[in-house]
Protein backbone atom coordinates (compact mmCIF):
# COMPACT_ATOMS: atom_id res chain seq x y z
CA UNK A 1 0.00 0.00 0.00
CA UNK A 2 1.39 3.41 -0.92
CA UNK A 3 2.19 6.20 1.50
CA UNK A 4 0.86 9.65 0.66
CA UNK A 5 1.75 13.07 1.96
CA UNK A 6 -0.66 15.99 1.92
CA UNK A 7 -0.92 19.45 3.30
CA UNK A 8 -4.29 19.34 5.05
CA UNK A 9 -5.72 22.63 6.25
CA UNK A 10 -2.18 24.03 6.34
CA UNK A 11 -0.63 21.09 8.21
CA UNK A 12 1.57 18.34 6.78
CA UNK A 13 -0.06 14.90 7.13
CA UNK A 14 0.74 11.47 5.80
CA UNK A 15 -0.81 8.06 5.70
CA UNK A 16 -0.81 4.66 4.10
CA UNK A 17 -3.76 3.98 1.83
CA UNK A 18 -4.99 1.30 -0.47
CA UNK A 19 -5.07 2.34 -4.11
CA UNK A 20 -8.88 2.18 -4.03
CA UNK A 21 -9.32 4.43 -0.96
CA UNK A 22 -11.41 7.46 -1.79
CA UNK A 23 -10.28 10.84 -0.55
CA UNK A 24 -13.44 11.23 1.53
CA UNK A 25 -12.72 7.95 3.31
CA UNK A 26 -9.08 8.86 3.91
CA UNK A 27 -10.12 12.22 5.36
CA UNK A 28 -12.83 10.79 7.60
CA UNK A 29 -11.40 7.44 8.64
CA UNK A 30 -7.67 7.94 8.18
CA UNK A 31 -7.31 11.50 9.39
CA UNK A 32 -10.40 12.00 11.57
CA UNK A 33 -11.70 14.97 9.56
CA UNK A 34 -15.37 14.04 9.79
CA UNK A 35 -16.71 17.44 8.74
CA UNK A 36 -16.57 16.25 5.14
CA UNK A 37 -19.79 14.27 4.73
CA UNK A 38 -20.55 11.20 2.64
CA UNK A 39 -23.94 11.70 1.07
CA UNK A 40 -24.33 9.68 -2.08
CA UNK A 41 -20.96 8.10 -3.00
CA UNK A 42 -21.70 8.97 -6.62
CA UNK A 43 -20.65 12.63 -6.84
CA UNK A 44 -24.18 13.93 -7.18
CA UNK A 45 -25.00 15.53 -3.82
CA UNK A 46 -21.93 17.70 -3.12
CA UNK A 47 -21.81 17.02 0.64
CA UNK A 48 -18.19 15.87 0.28
CA UNK A 49 -16.77 18.94 -1.50
CA UNK A 50 -13.24 19.90 -0.47
CA UNK A 51 -10.62 22.06 -2.15
CA UNK A 52 -7.60 20.38 -3.73
CA UNK A 53 -4.88 22.82 -4.72
CA UNK A 54 -7.51 25.57 -4.65
CA UNK A 55 -10.07 23.76 -6.82
CA UNK A 56 -13.41 22.35 -5.61
CA UNK A 57 -13.46 18.56 -5.79
CA UNK A 58 -16.09 16.05 -4.80
CA UNK A 59 -13.95 13.90 -2.56
CA UNK A 60 -16.03 10.77 -3.17
CA UNK A 61 -14.87 10.88 -6.81
CA UNK A 62 -11.11 10.93 -6.37
CA UNK A 63 -8.67 8.40 -4.99
CA UNK A 64 -6.52 9.60 -2.10
CA UNK A 65 -3.38 8.15 -3.69
CA UNK A 66 -3.82 10.51 -6.66
CA UNK A 67 -3.34 13.51 -4.39
CA UNK A 68 0.13 12.81 -3.03
CA UNK A 69 1.78 16.19 -2.55
CA UNK A 70 -1.46 18.16 -2.87
CA UNK A 71 -2.89 20.88 -0.64
CA UNK A 72 -6.33 19.91 0.64
CA UNK A 73 -8.72 22.17 2.52
CA UNK A 74 -11.75 20.73 4.30
CA UNK A 75 -14.59 22.45 6.14
CA UNK A 76 -12.42 22.34 9.27
CA UNK A 77 -9.89 24.50 7.45
CA UNK A 78 -12.48 27.22 6.84
CA UNK A 79 -12.47 28.28 10.49
CA UNK A 80 -10.38 31.19 11.73
CA UNK A 81 -7.00 30.47 13.31
CA UNK A 82 -8.52 30.84 16.78
CA UNK A 83 -11.15 28.18 15.98
CA UNK A 84 -14.04 30.61 15.58
CA UNK A 85 -16.25 30.37 12.52
CA UNK A 86 -14.90 31.81 9.30
CA UNK A 87 -16.85 34.49 7.42
CA UNK A 88 -18.80 32.06 5.23
CA UNK A 89 -19.50 29.68 8.10
CA UNK A 90 -20.72 32.56 10.27
CA UNK A 91 -22.95 33.85 7.49
CA UNK A 92 -24.55 30.41 7.18
CA UNK A 93 -25.26 30.47 10.92
CA UNK A 94 -26.49 34.07 11.00
CA UNK A 95 -28.76 33.76 7.96
CA UNK A 96 -30.11 30.27 8.65
CA UNK A 97 -28.31 28.71 5.70
CA UNK A 98 -28.41 25.35 7.39
CA UNK A 99 -31.22 23.19 8.61
CA UNK A 100 -30.21 19.62 9.29
CA UNK A 101 -26.61 20.59 8.48
CA UNK A 102 -25.80 17.58 6.35
CA UNK A 103 -25.16 19.53 3.14
CA UNK A 104 -23.57 22.49 4.91
CA UNK A 105 -19.88 21.51 4.63
CA UNK A 106 -20.19 21.02 0.88
CA UNK A 107 -22.24 24.19 0.49
CA UNK A 108 -19.68 26.25 2.42
CA UNK A 109 -16.79 24.82 0.42
CA UNK A 110 -18.62 25.45 -2.85
CA UNK A 111 -19.51 28.98 -1.73
CA UNK A 112 -15.85 29.65 -0.93
CA UNK A 113 -14.86 28.55 -4.42
CA UNK A 114 -17.53 30.76 -5.97
CA UNK A 115 -16.52 33.80 -3.95
CA UNK A 116 -12.89 33.25 -4.88
CA UNK A 117 -13.90 33.39 -8.58
CA UNK A 118 -16.62 36.01 -8.27
CA UNK A 119 -16.56 38.29 -5.23
CA UNK A 120 -20.02 39.73 -5.89
CA UNK A 121 -22.22 37.08 -7.50
CA UNK A 122 -25.86 37.67 -8.33
CA UNK A 123 -28.57 35.42 -6.93
CA UNK A 124 -28.79 33.66 -10.30
CA UNK A 125 -25.01 33.11 -10.39
CA UNK A 126 -25.06 31.65 -6.87
CA UNK A 127 -27.90 29.30 -7.71
CA UNK A 128 -26.15 28.16 -10.89
CA UNK A 129 -22.85 27.58 -9.06
CA UNK A 130 -24.61 25.49 -6.41
CA UNK A 131 -26.06 23.23 -9.10
CA UNK A 132 -23.92 20.27 -7.98
CA UNK A 133 -24.96 20.54 -4.32
CA UNK A 134 -28.20 19.14 -2.96
CA UNK A 135 -29.96 20.34 0.17
CA UNK A 136 -32.38 17.65 1.28
CA UNK A 137 -34.23 20.15 3.47
CA UNK A 138 -34.73 22.46 0.48
CA UNK A 139 -33.14 25.37 2.31
CA UNK A 140 -31.79 26.95 -0.85
CA UNK A 141 -33.30 30.39 -0.23
CA UNK A 142 -31.40 30.87 3.02
CA UNK A 143 -28.26 29.28 1.59
CA UNK A 144 -28.28 31.89 -1.19
CA UNK A 145 -28.91 34.66 1.38
CA UNK A 146 -25.99 33.35 3.44
CA UNK A 147 -23.64 33.44 0.47
CA UNK A 148 -24.77 36.95 -0.43
CA UNK A 149 -24.14 38.08 3.16
CA UNK A 150 -20.69 36.46 3.18
CA UNK A 151 -19.84 38.18 -0.10
CA UNK A 152 -20.95 41.54 1.27
CA UNK A 153 -18.87 41.12 4.42
CA UNK A 154 -15.82 39.91 2.52
CA UNK A 155 -16.08 42.83 0.10
CA UNK A 156 -16.37 45.28 2.99
CA UNK A 157 -13.37 43.89 4.86
CA UNK A 158 -10.04 43.21 3.16
CA UNK A 159 -9.03 41.00 6.11
CA UNK A 160 -12.16 38.82 5.73
CA UNK A 161 -11.48 38.33 2.04
CA UNK A 162 -8.15 36.64 2.85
Amino acid sequence: MPDINLTLNGQAVSGTVENRTLLVDFLREGLGKTGTHVGCDTGQCGACVVHVDGVSVKSCNVFAVELDGSKVTTIEGMANADGSLGVIQQAFQDHHGLQCGFCTPGMVMTAAALLKENSDPSEAEIREYLDGNICRCTGYHNIVKSIQAAAAEMNASPVAAE
